[in-house]
C-alpha cells in the first residue's frame, strides 16, 4: 500500500536503470536512462505505472469499463486499452482530434485491442469543453448498455494515477543508490504534468537526494501553470506530504517546446537518430525524442555541466515514430539510405530508359538509383507501361 491505497500489479518491476557509454562520450556528461519503455503491456510506455493505481480503483467500485482522454494518437489511450484488454474491460478512448487519414500507429493498436475511439472535430470551444461533453455523451450511451464506467483524465494525470511515479521515485533513489548516483539529475518530459508531479512529490517527500527537471513537450502557458500548482495543492489535500512547494521549487524547462505539441521538428528528428545510431536506443518525436532534443540543447548551453550526472527518464511512446504526418518528415530525409536492385526489364521511351518506381508509381530515370551494396532492398520491380 502506498499513501492509503493499493494498486493491481501487473509490472515487472524495477524497470532497469543503464548506463549508456556512446551518449556519455558524446555529451562529455554522465548519462543513464530509466527504461520505462520496457513495462509489460501495450507495448510499454510510462502510463501503465499509473494505471495499476488507477485500475484498482475502478475495479474497488465495480466498474466493467474504461473511459479515458487524448489525442488521436494518445499514448495514453493505447494502454489504457491495453490494461483494459488485459483484465476483460471494456475500453473508449475520445479524441478531440480528426481522423489522421490512415489507420496507424497508436489509432492502429488502439483497436487491434478492442477499444472505440470517439473522434472528435473540433469546434473552436475551449477544447476541455468539448472533451466533457463528448466524454459525457459516451458514457451516457454505454450506462444505458448496462456497464459502470470508470473514467480516467488526459495521461492518466489525476491524484490516483500521480502515485505511479511517487512509486518510481522510490524505486529509481534506490536504483541511484545502489549505482552511486545519488547526485544525479533526473530529466523527464512533462506533459499533462503527471508523471513530473509523481516524480517530484516521491523524491522529496521520501528525502531523495536525487534532483529532478522536467522538459516541456507543449507551450507551457498561463493554463499548464495553474495547473501544476492546483495539482500540488490537490496531492498536499489528499496525502500525507510532509513538505510545502512554491511555483520557484518546480524546475521544468520551458524554452524547448518547438512551438507546439507533437509537431515535426528537425531538431527532433536528429535528436532521435543521434540516440538510435549511438545507443539502439528509440525515442519518439512527440515526448521522449523532444525531451531530449532539449536535453541536447542544455547541454551545449551550459545548463547541463561537464562530467554531469543525468538520468534521462524514457517514457515509452514507440508507436508515434509510425504516425503519418512524422513519418513522412522520416522518409524525406532517411529515404536515401535505401537502395533499389531492379530487375534488367526496362520501358524505352525515345533515348531514355525508365523504370516505374514501385513505391509511387512514378516515371524516374533509372540513373538515379545509385548502385546496390550492402544492405539492400531485394525487391525486383519490373518496369510496364
Amino acid at each position: 500500500m502506498l499513501l492509503g491505497h493499493e494498486k493491481t500489479s501487473f509490472l515487472h518491476l524495477p524497470t532497469p536503470l543503464e548506463y549508456l557509454p556512446g551518449v556519455s562520450a558524446d555529451l562529455g556528461v554522465e548519462f543513464y536512462i530509466k527504461r520505462d519503455d520496457l513495462t509489460n503491456l501495450g507495448v510499454g510506455g510510462n502510463k501503465l505505472r499509473k494505471l495499476e493505481y488507477l485500475l484498482k480503483d475502478a475495479q474497488d467500485q465495480g466498474c466493467t469499463m474504461l473511459l479515458t482522454l487524448g489525442g488521436a494518437q494518445t499514448n495514453h489511450g493505447r494502454l489504457t486499452a491495453a490494461v483494459a484488454a488485459k483484465f476483460g474491460m471494456k475500453c473508449a478512448i475520445v479524441c478531440v482530434d480528426p481522423y489522421p487519414g490512415e489507420l496507424s500507429a497508436n489509432l492502429l493498436l488502439d483497436r487491434l485491442m478492442g477499444a472505440e475511439v470517439i473522434l472528435k472535430k473540433d469546434d473552436g470551444r475551449p477544447e476541455s469543453e468539448q472533451f466533457a461533453e463528448t466524454a459525457a455523451a459516451v458514457k451516457a450511451r454505454y450506462e444505458a448498455q448496462g456497464e459502470k464506467v470508470y473514467e480516467i483524465p488526459i495521461g492518466g494525470s489525476s491524484d490516483v494515477g500521480m502515485l505511479g511515479y511517487y512509486e518510481c521515485a522510490m524505486e529509481l533513489t534506490e536504483q541511484a543508490k545502489a549505482m552511486g548516483l545519488e547526485d544525479a539529475t533526473v530529466i523527464s518530459a512533462v506533459g499533462s504534468i503527471g508523471t513530473y508531479m509523481g516524480l517530484f512529490c516521491g523524491l522529496k517527500n521520501e528525502s531523495s537526494p536525487l534532483r529532478l527537471t522536467g522538459v516541456a513537450i507543449s507551450p507551457f502557458g498561463e493554463g499548464k501553470e495553474k495547473r501544476l500548482m492546483e495539482y500540488f495543492a490537490q496531492m498536499k489535500a489528499n496525502y500525507p506530504l510532509v513538505f510545502d512547494a512554491v511555483r520557484e521549487d518546480f524546475h521544468i524547462e520551458t524554452g524547448y517546446t518547438r512551438g507546439a505539441y507533437n509537431n515535426p521538428c528537425a531538431e527532433v528528428r536528429q535528436a532521435i537518430y543521434r540516440m538510435a545510431r549511438a545507443e539502439a536506443i528509440l525515442l519518439d518525436p512527440c515526448y521522449t525524442g523532444k525531451a531530449f532534443a532539449g536535453l541536447l540543447d542544455m547541454v551545449a548551453e551550459g545548463k547541463i555541466a561537464k562530467g554531469e550526472k543525468v538520468i534521462f527518464l524514457h517514457t515509452g511512446g514507440f508507436p508515434g515514430l509510425y504516425t503519418k504526418h512524422h513519418r513522412e518528415e522520416f522518409e524525406k530525409e532517411l529515404l536515401d539510405g535505401v537502395r533499389f536492385q531492379l530487375c534488367k526489364e526496362t520501358l524505352r521511351s525515345g533515348d531514355k530508359e525508365t523504370v516505374r518506381n514501385y513505391r509511387t508509381g512514378q516515371a524516374l530515370q533509372q540513373s538515379s538509383f545509385k548502385p546496390t551494396d550492402g544492405i539492400q532492398s531485394l525487391l525486383s520491380v519490373k518496369a510496364d507501361a
